[in-house]
């Protein structure tokens, strides 16, 4: 799978290496890896894709704070397995360290070794939940032989049981269970107001904070299906065609790409077309989705631009209308409007709120 592991800074100098294999030589590899990003990632004002190709060698990047995870591999590999060990790796650093930068690397250079020996194995991808690994992998400082002992038999249980991302002895005063369902709507209209393209990404986090070893249940409102059998990348609800939409006469949301945590239990979703899981100790992301049909905008912009030639002035004039419910209230909207970069005087009026030119942003801020 992976040939190397790399840690680079925004100069180009590696901070971490790890080689898992005997593809590539190690020098070669160690002084060619800090030339390729220098000039073709750090160098470069227009990277369009993480991964970059040279001759038969690929590096698969993602970019981290102020440093850059890098993959290394001459495999025919699966692209977004790379990338899921790239970001569970930038999630592992965070959970050790709280802040994942290039000072967090440099004091904690030998943690990092020793994660890196634990996460992959002969480039194949491992252990990656970090309540797992650190029940044997921790600093000098919170070490101790009692601790060992007594987690002895949990981490035998942990690393080679089923719930790899959970302890079972975890218990609390108070159980508490807290979920968020976070959208961003990404709209294209045409110059006449016609909507070209729109389509909601949604996340659904929560932090769970339950004793033991709860198995959690939830729904969505519409009773959902699976198309495409035993294939989980499209969730459909049900269509007006159904006895149940004839009677409502109630439209559908169509769900696409989603994607779940490892808690879930896929067996469970196909039957009863409910989100059955056992969750993770703390934050997590639960599910992801994206939907392309019936999409509800919140506001409806109309904007009118008009360019003069003679005193190299340009006019907008703007108009934002919600589209939600009287009874819902919309806060903290912010619309910026972006402006040439050489604008030089701006002369704003607003019937709402207030707005301003923001320099930095090459855009008049409207709040």
């Amino acid at each position: 799978m992976l040939s190397g592991f790399f840690i680079i800074n925004v100069k180009g100098d590696v901070l971490i290496s790890r080689l898992y294999r005997n593809d590539i030589k190690y020098v070669r590899l160690k002084r060619s890896v800090s030339d390729i990003f220098r000039i073709q990632v750090v160098s470069s004002t227009d990277v369009r894709s993480p991964i970059t190709t040279v001759g038969s060698t690929a590096f698969f990047h993602h970019k981290h704070e102020n440093i850059y995870l890098v993959a290394v591999s001459k495999l025919n590999v699966n692209s977004a397995i790379i990338f899921e060990f790239l970001y569970k790796t930038a999630d592992l650093g965070r959970a050790y360290f709280g802040k994942f930068d290039e000072n967090a690397v440099k004091a904690n250079f030998t943690l990092i070794y020793e994660l890196l020996d634990e996460i992959c194995d002969f480039g194949f991808p491992q252990i990656t939940e970090p309540e797992a690994l650190k029940l044997y992998i921790t600093t000098e400082s919170v070490k101790s032989e009692k601790a060992i002992l007594e987690s002895g038999k949990q981490i035998a249980i942990q690393a080679t049981g089923a719930v790899s991302w959970r302890r079972p002895d975890i218990k609390y005063r108070k159980n508490e269970a807290f979920l968020d369902v976070v959208e961003s709507v990404n709209l294209l209209m045409s110059s006449k107001g016609n909507t070209l393209r729109a389509d909601v990404s949604g996340q659904i986090l929560m932090r769970t904070y339950l004793s033991g070893m709860p198995e959690c249940k939830f729904g969505l409102n519409d009773r959902v299906a699976v198309e495409g059998g035993e294939h989980l990348g499209r969730i459909v609800p049900p269509t007006l065609s159904s006895n149940a939409g004839k009677k409502s006469g109630k439209s559908t949301v169509d769900l696409d790409d989603a994607q779940f945590h490892q808690c879930v239990k896929l067996s469970n979703f196909e039957e009863s077309r409910t989100i059955t899981f056992i969750p993770p100790d703390g934050e997590f992301e639960l599910m992801r989705y994206r939907s392309t049909n019936n999409v509800y905008l919140p506001f409806r912009v109309n904007a009118i631009v008009d360019e003069f030639a003679d005193d190299s002035s340009v006019s907008y004039k703007i108009s934002v209308r919600s589209l939600y419910d009287a009874k819902v209230f919309g806060q903290n909207v912010i619309i910026k409007v972006p402006t040439p970069p050489n604008t030089n005087d701006t002369k704003i009026k607003v019937t709402g709120g207030k707005a301003k030119y923001v320099g930095s942003e090459n855009a008049v801020v409207w709040k």
